[in-house]
């Protein structure tokens, strides 16, 4: 499933604790997992590649419309780790479509010096491809709400505004996204926001939790798997780079368009092919630039991170499945994860009901190149080795055919379907779900989520577990207080349960 967001770990920290991917939530009988829930979105591909995905929902009027490209981390070589964040920063910045509405707009003012640097002789020319700009007075006005995010897999950006103003949104989009211009001025100052980012992240401890283990898990790739990327390259950018970036990755064949919320599907895909059915195709980016095949761990490692904490958190690391390559254990690692997170497992029960841990979490991350799989342990210094042991001996344990029951796994698919149906309660946020999973693995993927999900069986949670975590080489990290190493007496044979 998704990745617990940094915030979350943020919040975890501060409160001594990791949230666990389960809640003490009675589970529905068995039956109602069978009930056939269904995505009800519809899909159509343009000729130049565009794939455009309308989600109908009339529960308020509003409207939600996104594209989402294939970038990320996971394109990136050091020398452009976190550049694709940075795009995304300049997307709503000026462009040249807006520079043309402010050159017009001083026209009609007799003001053609009001807008200072417009360069309104250059900017005019490109009217025949740009076309009309006066929409921008109805986007002012609309009252929208835009933002954008940068994750491994996906970069987005979207407009959420009232259904009335879905043409002009679209049109806002399509320009921003058509004709960026990388202003100089406007650069140098995103790149210190960018900065000013990074150095919040790297003020809290649960930022060397998270990319301490994911430089170990993927050692020699670790920028793809970095989607801040470092102040070495943010600083370092180049307008260059971002025209790069917007060669290589920002073609229509490389993107999504989501629309999502009160529309009707057929006006959606006419006002989609009418603002994008121009955009020309380009090069497939992963024929010319194939991702890394990310080597396996060549041994076991431990790892100890000193922060400044309270307590001591345990991480376990290994390289999980991919998409496209092993999509049954992608389905059977999120059922995986929900059967030990339910409050009477096993696995809860010899950690948090024993006392030794106060909380403790598997989690599996969904990606195309190599999701890791981590279980996540808060625990106090004094009894860090004594869970930790305890830890490895469930771990043992995974695979016995008794360490679940029949029952806990129909929980776990009903959890599972139920987080999801949930999320669909806020459609902003849910066209963010849609773009991530499009990038990451595809619309047939998540279309069949659930019939797939509920077609896993022990046998394929056992082949999950042995192919990827029972015996396979990992990585054991601790973080906590210099004095708290010395009271734990942790070992690194402790951490990597030798």
């Amino acid at each position: 499933m998704k990745k617990i967001i940094l915030a979350l770990l943020l919040a975890a920290v501060s409160a001594s604790g990791i949230f666990a991917q389960g809640t003490a939530v009675k589970a529905a009988p068995a039956a109602v997992q069978r009930s056939g829930y269904k995505i009800p979105y519809l899909t159509r591909t343009l000729p130049n590649g565009l794939e455009v995905i309308v989600y109908p929902d009339s529960g308020v009027p509003l409207v939600t419309v996104e594209l989402a490209v294939r970038n990320g981390s996971f394109t990136e070589p050091p020398e452009l780790n976190g550049l694709s964040h940075l795009y995304e920063h300049m997307f709503f910045k000026t462009n040249q479509a807006i520079g043309l509405y402010r050159c017009d707009l001083a026209k009609q003012l007799d003001r053609m010096d009001y807008f200072l640097g417009a360069k309104c002789g250059e900017t005019v020319k490109l009217r025949p491809q740009i076309g009309d700009t006066s929409y921008f007075a109805d986007l002012d006005k609309s009252g929208m709400v835009r933002n954008g995010t940068t994750q491994e897999e996906v970069v987005e950006y979207f407009y959420t505004a009232t259904n009335s103003n879905l043409p002009v949104l679209l049109h806002g989009l399509r320009d921003a996204m058509l004709f960026p211009t990388f202003d100089e001025s406007e650069f140098k100052q995103e790149i210190q926001v960018v900065l000013g980012e990074l150095d919040r992240q790297q003020a809290e401890p649960a930022y060397y939790l998270q990319t301490t283990m994911m430089d170990k898990l993927f050692y020699k790739y670790p920028s793809r798997k970095k989607p801040g990327g470092t102040r070495e390259t943010v600083a370092s950018a180049t307008t260059e780079k971002m025209r790069l970036i917007q060669s290589r990755y920002y073609v229509p064949n490389n993107t999504a368009l989501f629309i999502c919320g009160d529309v009707d599907p057929d006006k959606a895909f006419a006002l989609a092919e009418q603002m994008f059915g121009g955009w020309k195709k380009g090069d497939d980016p992963f024929v010319k630039k194939p991702l890394v095949d990310h080597p396996p761990l060549p041994k076991s490692e431990a790892v100890f991170v000193t922060q400044d904490v309270d307590n001591a958190f345990i991480q376990l690391g290994w390289q999980g499945p991919s998409i496209g390559k092993d999509n049954v254990s992608t389905y059977a690692a999120d059922v995986f994860s929900f059967i030990v997170a339910q409050p009477n497992s096993r696995f809860q029960r010899a950690l948090i009901d024993s006392g030794l841990a106060v909380s403790a979490d598997v989690h599996y991350y969904t990606q195309r190149n190599v999701g890791p799989i981590r279980i996540t342990m808060v625990t106090s210094p004094e009894k860090a080795k004594a869970a930790t042991a305890a830890l490895y001996k469930e771990i043992s344990h995974f695979n016995d055919h008794d360490y679940y029951t029949d029952q806990e796994l129909a929980n776990a698919i009903t959890f599972v379907e139920s987080r999801d149906l949930f999320s669909r309660e806020k459609i902003s946020d849910y066209t963010h779900t849609l773009a991530f999973w499009w990038s990451s693995t595809g619309t047939e993927y998540y279309r069949n989520y659930y019939d797939n999900l509920r077609a896993i069986k022990r046998e394929d949670i056992s082949r999950y577990l042995t192919t990827y975590i029972l015996g396979k080489n990992h990585i054991g990290l601790a973080m906590m207080s210099d004095a708290a190493k010395t009271e734990s007496k942790l070992t690194d044979s402790d951490l990597i349960g030798r």
